[in-house]
């Protein structure tokens, strides 16, 4: 009798190995590539959400700006009614508010680059509402905000009477007053952010003058002519991005200007 073999069809070890092997590496690859879109998607959506706190902060500081001095004492029959119902000046002083204004090339405590009082009626549809002061502080990298009515203490000295430890945060990582070190290393990144190397003013003050609007602090203004308000706003991310090891950075720059006539 003839004896045939037959050979069983499969795979060898050396074949798995290397089918195993190769398995591994696609693998890997498609691993790494997933932990650098998660590190990408995670980045874009801090700077996302940067941009989107500073742009809704920046809307609303233009806003209050655009609403400062309202409703001016001239828009009221005498005798006046009371203090809280109109506004003595677009933007509040310190100090001597409301008896002298400050001027504003180097006497005034607010307003000043850092922060600021806006005085104004944000409701004048409601009967019988009065004027508040929106205030405005930049504390570090936080941006404050607080709203309080100009009634009591307040009436006479809103600086001295309203704390900052009432105020809310309002903006959150903003780096205009970064220290040297820190504004050296953004610049690094993105030349020109803060020309000169030095801290970029939150809030700059245009007041009227016979020549027309100019920058109050090089015509010796006062608060009660203060036209507009330009705002420049730079924000970093949270944390560094996680491929580059860099800060991100938005800059955002508005201008309110009252739109009432006050004098």
């Amino acid at each position: 009798m003839k004896v045939r073999s037959r050979r069983i069809k499969g795979f060898t070890l050396i074949e798995m190995m290397v089918s195993m092997g190769i398995f591994i590496l696609i693998c890997g690859s498609a691993f790494t590539l997933l932990g650098v879109s998660q590190q990408r998607y995670q980045s874009d959506t801090q700077v996302l959400n940067s941009f989107q706190e500073a742009r809704l902060g920046l809307d609303q500081i233009v806003r209050d700006a655009n609403d400062s001095g309202y409703p001016p004492a001239n828009q009221f029959e005498l005798p006046l009614p009371g203090t809280s119902y109109y506004a003595a000046t677009p933007v509040a002083w310190s100090p001597s508010y409301p008896s002298v204004p400050c001027n504003m090339s180097g006497g005034c405590t607010t307003p000043e680059q850092w922060g600021m009082f806006i005085e104004t009626n944000p409701t004048p549809q409601v009967p019988l509402s009065t004027v508040q002061f929106i205030r405005y502080k930049l504390v570090g990298t936080t941006l404050y905000r607080g709203m309080f009515p100009k009634t009591g203490a307040a009436a006479s000295d809103p600086y001295g009477s309203i704390p900052d430890s009432v105020l809310v945060p309002f903006v959150q990582n903003v780096m205009n007053n970064a220290s040297a070190a820190q504004i050296a290393q953004i610049n690094a990144s993105y030349p020109g952010m803060f020309p000169g190397g030095v801290p970029v003013p939150l809030f700059r003050y245009w007041c009227d003058t016979p020549s027309g609007p100019q920058e109050c602090s090089t015509v010796g203004g006062v608060p009660t002519n203060i036209r507009s308000v330009s705002v420049t706003l730079i924000v970093s991310t949270p944390t560094p991005d996680m491929q580059s090891g860099q800060m991100r950075i938005v800059e955002l720059t508005g201008r309110g200007s009252r739109l009432n006539s006050f004098q």
